[in-house]
């Protein structure tokens, strides 16, 4: 209720005549309709709001804050209108004031501030933000109240001068304005969108309504509204649970991705997905190459060691599909500018990746695509390269690795991205995605053998337009789920029913923390396994979804697996060691209508003392094993495991006599039995028993061919009897690192008096570097935790598992940059790490090193430097020394270092990865030492500049030129002008050298980002003799 009030005393201040708090005093006129909109839904009201403005604001020299507005404009503002306030003449100038002032020249975009009746509608209105542009939206406060602020970074400020003093020409003055204009341009642009968007939603500005299940009448499979004439189709359950797993094996951190492949490994027993790259992942967040297998039945995590000196750069929006052994990778992007059209193929047999070099018609790069196989075929549709999005349809012969462009035929599909496709038979479908203007919300099929493309009509209330989803089939369904904008206050799942192209809905059960944005889905069995997704904007942080199973087996109407009709043909294999291998024969044995047929002797029954089946309540609240004899027991727990009839919350056991063990049975394994009695219409005779028929033992079933009514009866072939579980015996759930240290801190602290308060510095992300667990240097500051180090230290290295455990320090602020690493559980701070198959040792707490750097270190040795001599001035431990002798196989290296802990570490390196014999430590100052006019390339890999060595960098190369990688930090937004310095200085500092160069820079490589807003960049200048 005081959502309501807040929101009524403010719609009530808006409709008053008298001015508002701001200094404009009213609303601006270009948003009203937008704040209208926004005021209308139950779950929102604006609390400010700016529609955009153009300003020159004068702010005191000897205040931090306040000021006042010399010109203010939420139009395009004129430039001789600031002119001539900038720039008065004589007539009209004014007297300068006692206190000069400074001015700035301001753009500020759209930003509202929304309060929202809970966290779910937030998430959904700023994912809707976002999807606009305004990407810096976000949560601001969730605490009392939750306020999200709509808004982006299309910003301008520049300092003109002061009140006294101009310091910019009439000329700039109109630039600016010019610059600010456009920036109002596309200020409005988006605020449209956004507008549009929302008026157009029907699921955000009707959130709160949701179909009840007393509105519905039974209609023929499915249910629908009698009042409904769009014919809206749903199953006949409300809803189904979305269950995360618990994963043990490697950390479930690493499932925390966005941007990743997964795919289902077929030929694996059980079956299981592979995950693939991504960003994300555990410790800092990134783009990532990381290869996992995971097992949703057991929910073990493991990473798959690749053998050979190939591997893939990290990337994400690329596609994976399988086809036999064979995992084939397709483009992707390794960095906001750099788009891939290569693929890879992982042999799972042998966990061996190559590169395949493909033939045939033009691929393009691109990244946010789609494909899916048919037989030997990997189609892939649509795509984005910058600012190109595809409507090409193409297709990868795998045996002949020939590409194929597909001609255009029937009707096409428009360009798009972030769509999805999956195939069904010699079908492929394509459903939504986004065409640059809007989310699509369009259904396309393509027949392979025809070629030809069709907009598919179907029945039943369409799925919302969206982007960034998933999609998948089960049986004769195709599914649909997640993607932005996030439409709704539940999930939604989608299903179209390819036999009459009728779409049904279903809701899932969550509890609003899952996001699936940019996440895979895969059908295991009967269930839908969904990895990843999440979302990242500039205020409400980085989110992602845990990984979850969503139980598919009792969705469909028509509950095939358990009953069947009358003389129905199943397909059954018999294990027959004749000339036919395998044989598929026809069976014509009865089959299940509404109850199983009796024999005299075919009883899977239940112990005389236990309550009877119909007491259903009873039967539910006690726990039950199945009771099997030891030689049969392989089968019967598969059987259990297949229909999910397990329960892996309690502990499997032998019994007293050696011969039996009991597995723990769920509560629907019970319910079979009980719809089982109640179908039969046969009176028990107070055993409680439940007949089925008794398969031949000849029969040889294929496990994966059982259906629930033979499964039972085999159960009861080999004498399986259900009782009352004596042990229950739970098995301990699967809890990760952060929760299991959380746990053991909070008793610590606890036991030693201290204030709980001490619990928001735990850390909720740590780095590992060999068997070391690096914790960041924000953690555990307070310090009151020193009083109990002694246990603590052992306490949270226990936890996470580590053998060793550090926490991070600054960077020594000395020309060495010195690690101040401190190890607080272990002896020595000396490891061993192995990156791109080099391995790198050293001491930690002496040495530096960052991950971050990964994706340079593979640029670099992916470069062909066989006839090359390098120079590298900051070598280290051998960062870049390294990858240019391993793997770019470097002619020669001389690596210049004057850290004595580096060279110690390098000398180590050199020797361990074979390579001492093409390199020569230079050990000093590399001002003073560098050889001069022998390289072909020179390396300054220093942060935040090396421009101190810019001169010994040109002075090193070669009389005809060569590269230089010049490393440095610059803010976003002065990217530009960093590059500019670093050509201009550098082609200055070549002619005082009196080298006759043309000088240039190749290419610009976002590195990573250092700090908020300042990113590691590498220019590839590239120095060329001028012929004459």
């Amino acid at each position: 209720m005081e959502f309501e009030k807040r929101k009524a005393a403010t719609l009530a201040s808006l409709a008053s005549v008298e001015a508002d708090k701001s200094p404009k005093g009213t609303l601006d006129t270009p948003i009203i309709p937008l704040l209208n909109a926004l005021n209308q839904h139950p779950s929102f009201y604006t609390t400010s709001s700016c529609s955009g403005r153009i300003s020159i604001l004068s702010k005191p020299k000897k205040k931090a804050r306040g000021g006042s507005w010399l010109f203010v404009s939420h139009d395009p503002a004129h430039p001789d209108s600031i002119l001539s306030l900038l720039f008065p003449s004589e007539s009209t100038q004014c007297s300068v004031p006692t206190e000069p002032s400074e001015l700035v020249f301001r753009f500020e975009p759209l930003i509202i501030a929304v309060e929202c009746k809970d966290i779910t509608s937030a998430q959904s209105l700023v994912s809707l933000a976002i999807s606009c542009g305004f990407r810096e939206s976000g949560i601001t406060n969730a605490n009392k109240r939750v306020i999200i602020a709509i808004r982006c970074s299309i910003r301008l400020e520049v300092p003109l001068g002061d009140t006294q003093k101009i310091m910019v020409s009439p000329e700039y003055v109109q630039y600016l304005v010019k610059v600010a204009n456009e920036k109002m341009e596309a200020n409005r642009k988006r605020t449209e969108r956004f507008f549009g968007l929302l008026l157009s939603n029907s699921n955000i500005m009707s959130m709160n309504e949701s179909l009840s299940l007393t509105d519905v009448s039974v209609h023929g499979e499915g249910l629908a509204r009698d009042d409904d004439p769009s014919g809206l189709v749903d199953f006949p359950s409300c809803s189904l649970p979305i269950v995360h797993m618990e994963i043990v094996g490697e950390p479930v951190e690493k499932l925390f991705l966005w941007g990743h492949s997964a795919c289902t490994l077929e030929n694996a027993n059980p079956k299981k997905v592979v995950v693939f790259g991504g960003f994300g992942g555990i410790g800092r967040h990134a783009r990532r190459n990381d290869l996992l297998l995971l097992d949703p039945y057991a929910g073990t995590l493991e990473t798959i060691r690749t053998v050979g000196d190939l591997s893939l750069s990290p990337r994400l929006g690329h596609t994976s599909s399988f086809i036999g052994d064979h995992m084939f990778v397709i483009g992707g992007r390794t960095g906001p500018d750099k788009i891939l059209s290569d693929v890879w193929m992982l042999d799972i047999t042998t966990n061996h990746w190559k590169l395949m070099q493909c033939g045939g018609d033009v691929f393009l790069p691109r990244h946010r695509h789609a494909a899916a196989v048919v037989g030997s075929n990997i189609y892939v549709f649509g795509g984005l390269d910058n600012d190109t999005i595809f409507s090409s349809l193409y297709f990868l012969d795998t045996i002949n690795l020939l590409w194929k462009e597909v001609p255009v035929s029937g009707d096409w599909p428009c360009a798009r991205h972030s769509h999805a496709m999956v195939a069904y038979g010699s079908q492929i479908f394509v459903f939504g995605g986004y065409s640059g203007a809007k989310a699509l919300s369009d259904l396309y099929s393509f027949d392979v053998q025809t070629g030809q493309w069709q907009k598919e009509k179907t029945a039943g209330r369409n799925p919302h337009a969206r982007f960034s989803h998933s999609m998948f089939v089960y049986k004769d369904y195709l599914g649909v789920i997640g993607g932005c904008p996030v439409k709704q206050h539940f999930q939604e799942l989608t299903f179209l029913d390819l036999q009459h192209r009728q779409w049904k809905h279903v809701i899932l059960d969550s509890i609003g923390k899952d996001l699936f944005v940019r996440s895979t889905a895969n059908i295991i069995g009967d269930d839908l396994v969904i990895v990843g997704g999440g979302a990242s904007c500039y205020a409400f942080g980085t989110k992602f979804s845990e990984p979850a199973k969503v139980s598919l087996l009792h969705l469909m109407p028509s509950n095939d697996d358990f009953i069947h009709g009358k003389n129905q043909k199943k397909h059954m294999s018999s294990q027959n060691d004749g000339q036919n291998g395998n044989k598929i024969v026809n069976s014509q044995e009865p089959q299940l209508e509404q109850a199983p047929s009796i024999a005299e002797d075919g009883d899977l029954y239940f112990d005389d003392e236990l309550p009877a089946m119909s007491d259903r309540v009873q039967m539910v609240e006690s726990h039950y094993v199945l009771n099997l004899d030891k030689r049969y027991a392989k089968l019967g727990k598969d059987i259990l495991k297949k229909f999910k009839w397990l329960d892996l919350s309690r502990k499997a056991y032998t019994q007293e006599d050696k011969v039996h063990i009991c597995f723990p049975v769920t509560k629907d394994f019970l319910d079979v039995f009980h719809e089982r009695q109640n179908h039969s219409g046969e009176k028990n005779d107070g055993k409680n028993e439940v007949n089925f028929s008794k398969p031949s033992k000849g029969d040889g079933y294929l496990l994966n061919e059982l259906c629930c009514a033979k499964a039972l009866n085999f159960l009861h072939e080999y004498d399986a009897n259900i009782q009352a579980d004596e042990v229950v015996e739970v098995r301990k759930a699967a809890k990760t690192p952060l929760k299991v240290m959380t746990e053991t801190v909070t008793s610590l602290i606890e036991q030693k008096g201290l204030p709980s308060q001490l619990l928001e510095e735990l850390p909720t992300r740590w780095d590992r570097l060999g068997d070391i667990v690096i914790l960041p240097i924000t953690s555990f500051k307070d310090p009151m935790w020193d009083s109990i180090a002694e246990e603590l230290w052992p306490t949270v290295a226990k936890s996470l598992k580590a053998n060793r455990l550090a926490r991070q320090g600054p960077v020594a602020a000395n020309g060495t940059r010195d690690s101040t690493l401190q190890i607080l559980v272990g002896d020595n701070g000396w490891v061993e790490h192995r990156e791109n198959g080099i391995l790198y040792s050293f001491d930690a707490t002496k040495c530096m090193f960052s991950w971050g750097n990964l994706s340079e270190k593979l640029r670099m040795g992916r470069l062909d430097c066989h006839d090359e001599v390098i120079v590298d001035l900051f070598a280290g431990i051998g960062y870049f020394v390294l990858p240019f002798l391993v793997r770019a196989q470097a002619k020669f290296v001389y690596a210049c270092e004057w850290n004595p802990h580096a060279i110690e570490a390098l000398q180590h390196n050199l020797q361990a990865n074979s390579v001492t014999d093409r390199c020569i430590i230079l050990k000093g100052d590399n001002r003073s030492l560098a050889p001069k006019g022998v390289a072909d390339r020179v390396c300054l890999g220093l942060l935040p500049s090396s421009e101190c060595s810019w001169v010994t960098a040109v002075r090193a190369l070669r009389r005809e030129g060569g590269v230089l990688h010049v490393h440095g930090n610059a803010k976003d937004s002065e990217e530009l002008q960093w590059t500019e310095h670093v050509l201009n200085s550098i082609s200055e500092i070549a002619r005082s050298e009196g080298y006759c160069w043309d000088v240039t820079i190749e290419h610009v490589e976002r590195v990573k980002w250092y700090a908020p807003h300042v990113r590691h960049l590498v220019a590839d200048v590239r120095c060329r003799l001028i012929q004459r």
